[in-house]
C-alpha cells in the first residue's frame, strides 16, 4: 500500500471495498507529480493552451510534413500508464513486479488509442502476481549459480505472455468498456435526460475513460449542436470543475490528516489548471465519494440546462480559465453559477460521507493521548534514572 494512502481496517463489505480503492489509488499517487507535469505541459503548450508551442503540444507537422507527436500525446499515451503498472506490480511483488508490470502493460497500451489507465491498473498487478507465484513454486529448487539465469528468463517469459494476452484479451474488453459508457452517454444525451448523465460520466472519470468520453463522444456531439445554435451543453458535461473542486476541498478539512497536506496542490491543478485526472485517487481512496461526485455533478448540469447556456467549443484543459475564454456572450455568469453550485453540493455531500473528520478527529487525539501517555511514562523513567545515578545505584527496572 502507497505512504499516501491510509490502511483500512475491518472485515465489512465496505472496508473490502476501501481497502480495494485504498489499493488503486495508491498505484496512481506515488505518481501524482507525472501528472501534474502532464497537466501543466498540456494547459501550457496545445493548440488551444496558455502559451501554444508545437514542437512541445503536439500539433503542427514536422519538417517532413508529418503529424509531430510533441509531448503531451506521448505521455497521456505511454509514460503515465508505463508508471501506474509499474507501481502496481512493484506493490504486490517488488522490483521484479515493478519490471513485469510496465513489461506486460505495452501489450494494452499499444493494441488501442485510447489511455490505457484502466487497463495499467489491472495489468501491472496481475502480471506481479503471476511472477510471485512462479517465484514461490521455485523457491529453493533452482541449483545454485542458475538464480540470475532462471530469474531473467522467468520474467521475460511471463511478462512476454501477458504483453501478447493483454494485447489480444485485455485490451478489446477496455475498448468495450469505454463504447458502453460512449453510448450510455449518448442514450441520455440524445432523450434529453442530460443531468443522469453523471451517473455515467462520473465514475467513467474515476476509471480514467474521461478522455475517451469526452474527446470520443461529447466534442463531436458538440460541435455539430454547436455549428446549429452557437453553442453546446454538451461541451460541459464531463469538463465541468466543479465537482472535483467540491471534492479536494472536502478533503482539505474534513479527510485523513496524512492526505490533507496534498490537497491545495491538487486544488490548484484541477481548477485552474484543468487537469481532472488530480482528484481521480482521492475518490479511489474512499469510493462512497463517488455519490458526492455525480449528486455535483448533476447540480451543474440542471443549472446549465435551466439557463440554457453554452460553450462555443470545448473547454480544453476543462479548467475555471478555460471556460471563461469559450463561453458563449452573456453566459458567463450562469456558467460561473452551475460550477460554483456543483462544487458545493459535492463539497456538503462529501463532508457529509467522510463524517466531516470526527473520525480522523478522534484518531488524532487517540494518537496524542498515546503519545502523552509514552512522553510521561519516558519522563518518569528518565527521573528513576537520574534520581538513580545520583545516589549511584541502578535504575529500578519495571518489575522491580
Amino acid at each position: 500500500m502507497s505512504e499516501f494512502t491510509p490502511t483500512v481496517t475491518g472485515t465489512g463489505v465496505r472496508a473490502r471495498v476501501q481497502r480495494f480503492g485504498g489499493f488503486l489509488a495508491g498505484m496512481i499517487m506515488p505518481n501524482i507529480g507525472a501528472f501534474i507535469a502532464w497537466g501543466l505541459i498540456t494547459a501550457l503548450f496545445i493548440e488551444t493552451g496558455w502559451t501554444p508551442v508545437p514542437q512541445l503540444g503536439g500539433f503542427g507537422v514536422d519538417s517532413n510534413g508529418d503529424p509531430w507527436p510533441g509531448l503531451v500525446g506521448p505521455i497521456i499515451t505511454y509514460l503515465l500508464p508505463l508508471l501506474i503498472a509499474y507501481t502496481g506490480g512493484r506493490m504486490i511483488h517488488g522490483q521484479r513486479g515493478a519490471v513485469i508490470g510496465a513489461v506486460g502493460v505495452m501489450g494494452v497500451i499499444v493494441a488501442t488509442d485510447v489511455p490505457q489507465f484502466l487497463g495499467a491498473m489491472i495489468v501491472g498487478p496481475l502480471a506481479a502476481y503471476l511472477l510471485k507465484q512462479f517465484d514461490r513454486l521455485v523457491d529453493g529448487r533452482i541449483k545454485s549459480g542458475f538464480e540470475m539465469l532462471v530469474n531473467n528468463f522467468s520474467l521475460g517469459i511471463i511478462g512476454g505472455a501477458v504483453a501478447v494476452g493483454a494485447f489480444f484479451g485485455l485490451a478489446p474488453i477496455t475498448t468495450a468498456l469505454t463504447n458502453l459508457f460512449g453510448g450510455a452517454v449518448g442514450f441520455l444525451v440524445d432523450r434529453g435526460l442530460l443531468p443522469l448523465a453523471s451517473i455515467i460520466i462520473e465514475p467513467a472519470k474515476i476509471l480514467f475513460l474521461n478522455n475517451a468520453i469526452n474527446q470520443g463522444i461529447l466534442t463531436p456531439l458538440g460541435g455539430t449542436q454547436a455549428q446549429e445554435t452557437g453553442k453546446s451543453i454538451l461541451f460541459m458535461l464531463e469538463s465541468n470543475p466543479g465537482p472535483g473542486l467540491g471534492i479536494l476541498l472536502a478533503f482539505l478539512f474534513f479527510g485523513p490528516r496524512a492526505i490533507r497536506p496534498s490537497a491545495p496542490a491538487a486544488i490548484i491543478v484541477q481548477f485552474f489548471g484543468g487537469i481532472h485526472e488530480i482528484y481521480f485517487p482521492y475518490v479511489l481512496m474512499k469510493p462512497v465519494l463517488l455519490v458526492a461526485a455525480i449528486l455535483g455533478g448533476a447540480t451543474g448540469i440542471t443549472v446549465f440546462s435551466l439557463f440554457q447556456v453554452g460553450l462555443v467549443g470545448p473547454a480544453s484543459p476543462g479548467s475555471i480559465i478555460a471556460y471563461t475564454l469559450v463561453a458563449a456572450r452573456g453566459d458567463i455568469l450562469p456558467i460561473y453559477l452551475g460550477i460554483l453550485l456543483s462544487a458545493a453540493v459535492s463539497f456538503v455531500v462529501s463532508a457529509l460521507l467522510m463524517g466531516f473528520g470526527r473520525k480522523e478527529n478522534r484518531e488524532a487525539a487517540a494518537e496524542d493521548a498515546a503519545a502523552q501517555q509514552q512522553a510521561l511514562a519516558d519522563a518518569q523513567a528518565a527521573t528513576a534514572a537520574n534520581k538513580a545515578t545520583s545516589k549511584g545505584t541502578a535504575a529500578p527496572t519495571a518489575s522491580q
